[in-house]
């Protein structure tokens, strides 16, 4: 009863969070997405006739039910990885490591990491096209801020990720509060639209969509792109589910957020249907002259807001996509000393900025980054409904036929959003679909070259009971200490031990092999972090579990491990690691180029004295060449 009445204390708060971290980039939508729909200068716009407002305004409402009500908060939301959410967490639901490999398995798995590369497209578009829209807004006010638009957008989005490297920690606290103030915003200036014409509540009708449909034709198809911008942002309800749960999102959502959304779209409709003229800015038109400006700040706000949770995403996927050896090893910064989920990785952060900058100097207006904004977000909600079939069978024994009937309506609408999103490659869709191709190349030929490296080092490596047969019978020379060598594979000798009984011909008194293993769950309970076996000659080996959204703390695993010898002393013991140089051989299990690539990775990771933060001065390298 008491945990029942705790979560209960703790859900307004949850609740509030997720309005500031979730719904940050779904909220900020009203800024673009209606005015792409109808902007005279848009060429996916259509001229904004009563038919096709109520069609287009009957499109968002329905797409929002569909997508972000049923989809993720009725069905997806359900398949949690251990309460966390997101598509690498799907991907280990719907294909465990331990199902046998088979050729549509491994196509459905570079399918999944695909989807996460594409999320990394839409990180860098969401802070520009958001804030960027936000500014415009000063155009309605006056003229004279015109050449400051770009400008003072590039000084936002460079102070923004400045900030990060102080953590989201004290800000934290302020996004519910200011995403609150927002949502109100949206329906007061909602209801003065309605007000002006009530007749466009009509739009619920579903009716006037499939009437838009029919009668636009192709112009209707393509205006489908434009009718996509209302959903984007829907995949975070999914990614954020560990930090909220899944009852804090659904009421914040029928609560405040969708009837928020949907009336401010209403407003925007009602005020083009009384002045077509205002399709060229109908959120900011919607206001009093003298509210414009602290409009602006508002909207900014919230666009920070947004594009700080899109930041966030994207240093937590770097770091589960490390953990699951997609990519190398990156400095990680903790930025709270309670919330273990706040990082910052700095080489994230910078490669986010300039892409945001040169997006903003390269599209300029928010309506051409409207086009090239979409086509990621569709394909990865295409990747979600796949892997989610896969997993609802597998979790629920669903049949194939009420998998197939759930995931295929489904996919019947996002096909078609992705369809009408083609149209927009040439127009700057290309960029996102760039930016994930080549962070899947980069993943995947990281995921390969280290499996053919593993390969090559289980060649080399001395199985363990020779290892202690030759120990036993020809005993080394013994000093005094404790020595921990880490090891990759748990049935291993590690080759840093070889080395060093190779070239210094010493043991020391207490030696421990230790293992750090990312299990397929996000996080791993206490109970179960740490195992400890007794070994022959003195050895231990110590195998540390982590889930794939922690990051792992050795020295505290170490002080946890109920080893023999009593306590280990850090500053008294030698941590013996392997160093690897990659030598290409000209084989062709990998082509040249992702050879050289793989190199190239494999310099620059951060060692694993870094990474692991063992104490340097207590580190020994022990190098060795690797052929592939």
């Amino acid at each position: 009863m008491q945990s029942h009445s705790t979560e209960r204390a703790a859900l307004p708060a949850l609740t509030l969070a997720a309005l500031g971290v979730v719904y940050g980039d779904i909220g900020t939508s009203p800024l673009y997405a209606f005015k792409e729909c109808f902007n005279p200068d848009s060429p996916h716009a259509v001229k904004p006739t009563p038919d096709h407002v109520l069609g287009v305004l009957s499109l968002m409402f329905w797409s929002l039910v569909i997508i972000v009500s049923i989809k993720y908060l009725a069905f997806v939301m359900r398949a949690d990885n251990k309460g966390e959410g997101g598509i690498l967490a799907l991907l280990s639901l719907a294909f465990p490591d331990r199902d046998k490999p088979n050729r549509w398995r491994a196509i459905l798995i570079g399918c999944g990491v695909f989807g996460a590369c594409l999320l990394y497209g839409d990180g860098m578009i969401t802070p520009a096209i958001s804030v960027l829209s936000a500014v415009e807004g000063l155009s309605e006010a006056t003229k004279v801020f015109d050449p400051f638009i770009i400008p003072i957008t590039v000084v936002i989005l460079v102070g923004l990720f400045c900030i990060q490297r102080l953590g989201t920690g004290k800000v934290g606290a302020l996004f519910g509060p200011v995403m609150v103030l927002w949502f109100a915003v949206l329906v007061v200036l909602g209801f003065r639209g309605i007000w002006i014409k009530p007749e466009v509540i009509a739009a619920i009708n579903p009716w006037h969509g499939v009437q838009f449909l029919m009668t636009t034709g192709y112009q209707g198809f393509v205006v489908i792109g434009s009718v996509f911008l209302v959903v984007t942002g829907g995949e975070a309800l999914y990614a954020d589910m560990g930090h909220f749960g899944v009852r804090p999102i659904r009421i914040a959502w029928f609560a405040m957020v969708l009837p928020a959304l949907f009336i401010n779209y209403l407003g925007q409709g009602a005020l083009v249907l009384a002045d077509p003229t205002a399709a060229a800015s109908p959120f900011y038109r919607l206001a009093p002259a003298w509210a414009l400006i602290p409009l602006v700040v508002l909207s900014t706000a919230a666009t920070v807001i947004a594009s700080q949770a899109l930041i966030s995403g994207a240093y937590s996927m770097t770091m589960h996509a490390i953990q699951l050896g997609y990519l190398p090893r990156m400095v990680i910064r903790h930025t709270s000393s309670a919330e273990r989920g706040q990082i910052y990785m700095p080489h994230v952060n910078w490669a986010l900025m300039l892409a945001c900058i040169g997006l903003v100097l390269g599209f300029r207006t928010s309506s051409n980054l409207a086009a090239a904004y979409g086509i990621a977000v569709t394909l990865t909600m295409i990747v979600t409904t796949m892997l989610f079939y896969f997993a609802s069978r597998r979790l629920w024994n669903w049949s194939r036929a009420r998998a197939g009937l759930l995931c295929g309506a489904i996919l019947l609408v996002e096909l078609s959003f992705f369809a009408s999103n083609l149209i927009k490659v040439a127009h700057g869709g290309w960029f996102p679909l760039l930016i994930g191709a080549v962070i899947f190349s980069v993943m995947a030929t990281w995921k390969t070259g280290r499996k053919l490296v593993w390969e090559r080092m289980q060649n080399a490596t001395l199985p363990r009971d020779l290892f202690f047969a030759d120990i036993e019978a020809n005993p080394p020379q013994r000093v005094p200490g404790t020595a921990i060598f880490m090891a990759g594979n748990p049935n291993g000798t590690p080759v840093a031990l070889l080395h060093n009984l190779k070239h210094n011909k010493i043991l020391h008194q207490r030696n421990i092999l230790l293992t750090i293993l990312t299990d397929e769950v996000p996080h791993v309970a206490a109970a179960d972090r740490v195992q400890v076996e007794q070994l022959p000659c003195g050895f231990q080996r110590v195998v540390g579990h982590y889930g794939f959204m922690e990051e792992p703390n050795i020295l505290q695993l170490l002080k946890d491990a109920p080893v023999t010898g009593g306590p280990i002393e850090i500053p008294k013991t030698t941590f013996f690691l392997s160093r690897e140089t990659v030598l290409d051989t000209g084989k062709a299990k990998l082509s040249r180029w992702r050879k050289w690539l793989f190199a190239v990775l494999a310099r620059n990771a951060s060692t694993a004295t870094s990474y692991f933060g063992l104490p340097a001065n207590r580190v020994v390298e022990l190098g060795m060449q690797v052929e592939i």
